[in-house]
């Protein structure tokens, strides 16, 4: 059967990673707190709350999943308001409005992950800064966007095989054209990481100019010797914590604010 370019493969795969990430937690009631960032672009663009509002509606009609509670517009202000979750799931801006970077999110979070708690970042949210949070996020989920070697175009990725792994039972080979990060910043030698979606990014992924997200000497070398990317990974840390990864943006565009 020809494959169609298909965006249930990217909910299966997103829903898989949730349920990964809770999967070594100890305990039958499981619980999930996603936290949707503050409305940033325009309709149809990084919709945090939409695309939250939905994973958990997928999420918790998941056996296992007691609850799967929804914190909008940025961080919960409540004291320990994250405190007895399995899995964290942040998707928001990135870069130096990254809601784990303000106050002292970072050592909110560094003490949940020390419990084993999973952290699942999607799409932007996947790029702390190099001064503030890239050593933690390579920490708790394996890798990072990059500014000036991670880049953000948008392409059509082809992903003919998948791995067995927990992330992608019942997920089948697709491809579709999407904003994915590639040349991420991985742990050294991928160690815990484990390539999830894989695809050769084409010659046009370079048709701009150098900057921070857009493009630099050492991608351009890559994407002209053909290197495959990983553009979407699960990482399981070495102290048995839960397993963890990114993906990329949902396609929260047809759901709406």
């Amino acid at each position: 059967m020809k494959r169609k370019s298909s965006r249930l493969g990217l909910w299966l795969a997103i829903a898989g990673s949730l349920l990964l990430a809770i999967s070594v937690s100890r305990g039958a009631d499981r619980k999930i707190a996603f936290i949707a960032g503050k409305p940033s672009h325009g309709p149809g663009e990084h919709e945090h709350r939409a695309g939250c509002l939905l994973l958990k509606e997928c999420i918790e009609k998941a056996p296992g999943v007691q609850l799967a509670m929804l914190y909008v517009n940025g961080w919960p202000t409540a004291p320990g308001a994250l405190d007895g979750y399995d899995t964290i799931v942040i998707y928001s801006d990135g870069g130096g409005g990254h809601p784990a970077l303000e106050d002292d999110h970072l050592k909110q979070l560094g003490a949940l992950m020390n419990k084993g708690v999973g952290l699942v970042c999607i799409h932007y949210a996947v790029e702390p800064t190099l001064e503030k949070g890239q050593k933690e996020f390579l920490d708790w989920i394996g890798g990072a966007f990059e500014v000036n070697w991670s880049v953000n175009p948008h392409w059509h990725a082809d992903f003919k095989t998948l791995p067995k792994h927990p992330v992608t039972r019942g997920v089948q080979p697709f491809s579709i054209e999407d904003e994915w990060y590639f040349n991420m910043r991985f742990r050294e030698g991928m160690k815990g990481v484990t390539p999830v979606l894989t695809a050769i990014p084409p010659e046009s992924t370079m048709s701009r100019a150098d900057g921070a997200h857009e493009g630099n000497p050492a991608v351009r070398e890559m994407v002209k010797r053909g290197d495959p990317q990983h553009v979407a990974w699960a990482y399981e840390r070495p102290n048995g914590g839960a397993g963890v990864w990114f993906y990329r943006r949902p396609f929260s565009s047809q759901l709406g604010q």
